[in-house]
Formats: C-alpha cells, sequence, structure tokens
C-alpha cells in the first residue's frame, strides 16, 4: 500500500510530532519508507490543496493529513477548520481516495500537546484510520471488479 501524508509546518512542536508518530504508526504496520510520500505545507488552510494534488495522482491508497488549528482570540480558526473539515471529505468523494483526518483543534496549547502523545496520540490515530481505509477500498475495489 501507499501513502501520501500532508503535513502543516505551522506550530511545529504539534504537527512535527503529529508527522513523527504517524510515520511511526505506518512502520509498525511494515508500510516502507518508500511507500510513504509526505509534502509539507505552510499552515492549515493549504493542505486540501495539498491533499487533492496527491488523491488525483490515483497513486496512493489513502492520504492522510495533520495539523494542528489552535483557538485564538477571533474566529479564524473556526472558519479554517471548517473549511479544511469540508474540502477533505469533498476530495475523498470525488477522487475515490479517502482523506483522513488528522488535523486537531484544540482549545489551547495544552490539548494540542495531549494529542500528541499516549492514548490521545492523533497521529497515530491516523495512520491506523488509514490503513483501515485502504484496506477497505482495496476489499471493495475487488469485490466490486474496479482492481
Amino acid at each position: 500500500m501507499r501513502f501520501g501524508i500532508v503535513a502543516s509546518r505551522f506550530n511545529p512542536e504539534i504537527t512535527d510530532a503529529l508527522l513523527a508518530s504517524c510515520r511511526k504508526g505506518l512502520a509498525k504496520a511494515r508500510i516502507a519508507d518508500a511507500d510513504v510520500e509526505v509534502v509539507r505545507v505552510p499552515g492549515g488552510y493549504e493542505i486540501p490543496w495539498a491533499a487533492h494534488r496527491l488523491a488525483a495522482t490515483g497513486k496512493f491508497d489513502a492520504i492522510i493529513t495533520l495539523g494542528c488549528v489552535l483557538k485564538g482570540q477571533t474566529p479564524q480558526n473556526d472558519h479554517i477548520s471548517r473549511s479544511i473539515f469540508q474540502r477533505l471529505h469533498e476530495i475523498s468523494i470525488a477522487t475515490g481516495t479517502p482523506c483522513v483526518l488528522g488535523v486537531i483543534t484544540p482549545k489551547t496549547w495544552r490539548q494540542a500537546v495531549a494529542r500528541t502523545k499516549g492514548k490521545m496520540d492523533r497521529g497515530v490515530e491516523a495512520a491506523e484510520a488509514a490503513l483501515e481505509m485502504a484496506r477497505l477500498r482495496r476489499e471493495l475495489d475487488q469485490r466490486h471488479g474496479k482492481a
């Protein structure tokens, strides 16, 4: 299986941790580094564009998106989060390639850090979800003669 990962560079302490744990999750499932393409983008708003470009190639079984849109003093985070979530859903449907949401939207820095380790490690969760969706995609494609 092949996976694309789109990770934001904004809030690097969080996004780098999400990326590292996501890659570990894929490695644990015996996915080789050569079968994972990582694309970094400036911030959360740019994630859907890069995810669409990867999904449109047809070369990936799933796309994993990683980012941290932290609550601020203005509603900008709400607008960005809503846009990311909606666009990723649209990309999944339009391309047939699952786009897994590993973009977190914590209210505080403490919540963000908590979601990068232990039982709430969203990077590992994103890898697990992508593996499950990639398997399901292949199963459905085989079942319905698309493979």
